[in-house]
């Protein structure tokens, strides 16, 4: 099974991003958002270094809700960068 994990964006450069969640930050592609403005303070799904879809902060939460409640949350909290 494949999970896509939430992350706050912290800062764009081009197509590509840095993001953090759970006191973890990566360096993100941004391509197959390139027809979406993405700023820092977004919410985006990651899936293998890719953001694949933008989230509210509500929607983030609640996923990581979803993730702790199965037991793959990790640790920290939502907000945690």
């Amino acid at each position: 099974m494949c999970l896509g994990v939430p992350m706050r964006v912290l800062s764009v450069e081009g197509t590509s991003a840095r993001c953090a969640a759970r006191g973890v930050e990566r360096e993100v592609s941004l391509f197959l958002l390139q027809h979406e403005t993405v700023a820092p303070g977004d919410w985006v799904v990651v899936h293998v270094g890719y953001a694949i879809q933008r989230l509210t902060e509500a929607q983030a939460r609640a996923t990581w809700a979803l993730l702790d409640a199965a037991g793959g949350g990790g640790e920290g909290k939502v907000g945690d960068a």
